[in-house]
C-alpha cells in the first residue's frame, strides 16, 4: 500500500513538473498579419480633423443652408452607407450609383461643406487588421469621389474599424450591415 503511494506521489510530481530543464519556445516574430495590417496603415495617406472642426454645433450649423436651402443633416440623409463583401474594399458595381449620387449631391446642393468618410468592419479579425481595413474603405470611396470630379481638399478619412456596428446579431446579414463607409457632413 505504501508503495502504491510513494509511487503515485512520484508520477504526479514527473507529470506536473515537466521538463524543467527546457525553456518554452515563443515565437517573437509578428505574425504576417500584423505585419500586413501595419504595412497598410502605413500606405494609406491618412488625414486627420482639428479638434475645433470635430464637434458640430448643431445650433449654429443645423439651419446654415447652401444656394438651395438644404441644411447639413439634409445633405446627410440624403446620402447612402458604401457596403463591401467580406475582407473587401473594393466598391462593387451596384455601390457605383451610390457613389455617382454622393458626388453630384457634393458638387451641387453641398458644395460648400466638407464630408468625413467613415470607414467600418465587422468583427472578425484583429483590432488592427479591422482599422486598417476600414481605412482602405473609406480611401477607396474617397478616390471614387474624387474621379467624380469632387475636390480631395473637402473629404476627410477616418476608420472605426469594428468599434462602430449598426447591428450586433451574430449572423451573415448583420455582419455585412457592418461593413461600410458612412458619410458625415462637416461644415
Amino acid at each position: 500500500m505504501k508503495s502504491i503511494v510513494l509511487s503515485s506521489v512520484v508520477v504526479a510530481l514527473l507529470v506536473f513538473s515537466g521538463c524543467s530543464g527546457k525553456e518554452p519556445a515563443v515565437d517573437t516574430k509578428k505574425s504576417e498579419v500584423e505585419k500586413s495590417a501595419a504595412q497598410e496603415v502605413a500606405a494609406v495617406e491618412t488625414e486627420t480633423v482639428a479638434a475645433e472642426d470635430s464637434m458640430v454645433d448643431s445650433d449654429s450649423n443645423a439651419n446654415a443652408n447652401t444656394g438651395s436651402g438644404m441644411s447639413m443633416s439634409d445633405v446627410e440623409s440624403e446620402l447612402s452607407s458604401i457596403y463591401f463583401g467580406f475582407d473587401k474594399f473594393d466598391i462593387n458595381s451596384d455601390m457605383e450609383d451610390k457613389i455617382s449620387k454622393a458626388a453630384e449631391l457634393g458638387k451641387t446642393t453641398a458644395v460648400n461643406y466638407n464630408v468625413k468618410l467613415e470607414g467600418n468592419c465587422d468583427e472578425w479579425g484583429s483590432d488592427e487588421y479591422n482599422f486598417a481595413l476600414g481605412l482602405k474603405r473609406a480611401n477607396a470611396v474617397k478616390k471614387a469621389l474624387v474621379a467624380e470630379g469632387i475636390d480631395g481638399s473637402r473629404i476627410s478619412m477616418v476608420s472605426y474599424g469594428e468599434s462602430n456596428p449598426t447591428c450586433s446579431d451574430k449572423t451573415q446579414a448583420c455582419y455585412a450591415q457592418n461593413r461600410r463607409v458612412d458619410f458625415k457632413i462637416l461644415p
